[in-house]
């Protein structure tokens, strides 16, 4: 007897994720594993956190076909909503097999930029690249020689609302899932901040919520800093001050010049912004008001 197909658009090996979020009480767990066993599904990995201070419970749950019977992606989101509606949750349920549209934005350093590219090009980041936009000419040709279009947009007090419109027309154009400030040395205004949120994520040159705004590596040696670090974020209306999803840090001493900090932080930016896109396109990163749940 020949096994029974599966809906068309389902393979055994589509992975899916399911993310969850709501008050803290019993048989969460239960209700999710037992729907996702009811459909004809198996649970790859399973993360939990309960938050004792807020009282909230979040949980990833990575999981694949596993029999005839498992639905379509839309009947899976419909089929769970009475459960999401009994226990209060916020919740996303995502095809793993879609790979994630990204804008990369970047001004006159390339260094996060390059490194971004590599690891795509590597194959460790699983996502598209459809465009690179940038407001100087400078990264023009590296980023044609990885076959990208290059969308030069000038800004200027004069044009800033214009410039940013044709932003997020590029947007909505290429279907983006996530745009990338990879250096990109421009501050966003409230209402691009608000059309991209949960979906913009940025990279500052300190260890936040220190030496926010410019030059923070000589704001850090004015302070004679032990060590300096990077912060990547989502970006909000509140300059610097986006929910964080990654940090890292690096010892310095009194004998460290800006520039020699400078050099250093390169390292760590490249780092920790490659680390904070992987996780978000891998939909380990959970935003709580300020804060962020990472199920790295």
């Amino acid at each position: 007897m020949s096994t029974p197909a599966m809906p068309a658009g389902t393979s055994p090996d589509t992975p899916y994720v399911l993310i969850v979020k709501c008050p803290d009480t019993k048989g969460v767990v239960a209700a999710v594993s037992g729907y996702l066993t009811d459909n004809d599904t198996s649970i790859v990995e399973s993360h939990h956190f309960n938050d004792s201070v807020g009282n909230f419970f979040y949980m990833r749950t990575l999981f694949r076909p596993d029999g005839p019977k498992v639905p379509p992606i839309d009947m899976l989101r419909d089929g769970f909503k009475p459960i999401a509606h009994r226990f209060r949750m916020q919740w996303e349920l995502h095809d793993m097999s879609r790979r994630p549209r990204v804008l990369i934005a970047v001004s006159k350093l390339g260094h996060c930029l390059f490194d971004l590219l590599h690891r795509w090009r590597a194959g460790q980041l699983a996502v598209d690249i459809p465009a690179v936009v940038s407001n100087h000419e400078d990264m023009r040709s590296f980023v044609e020689w990885n076959g990208i279009p290059y969308h030069h947009l000038p800004v200027s007090n004069e044009n800033r609302d214009a410039q940013e419109k044709q932003i997020l027309g590029l947007v909505d154009e290429l279907k983006i899932d996530l745009v990338v400030l990879a250096r990109y040395m421009q501050i966003l205004s409230p209402s691009l901040c608000e059309a991209l949120s949960g979906r913009c994520i940025n990279i500052h040159h300190s260890f936040l919520p220190s030496f926010r705004g410019a030059k923070p590596y000589t704001q850090a040696h004015a302070r004679g800093v032990k060590i300096i670090g990077a912060t990547a974020h989502y970006v909000t209306r509140d300059l610097d001050e986006g929910p964080i999803i990654e940090q890292g840090v690096e010892r310095v001493t009194h004998a460290h010049t800006p520039a020699a900090l400078e050099q250093i932080g390169r390292d760590i930016e490249c780092a920790v912004l490659s680390r904070a896109v992987a996780w978000h396109v891998d939909r380990r990163v959970v935003i709580s008001d300020r804060k962020t749940v990472v199920f790295s």
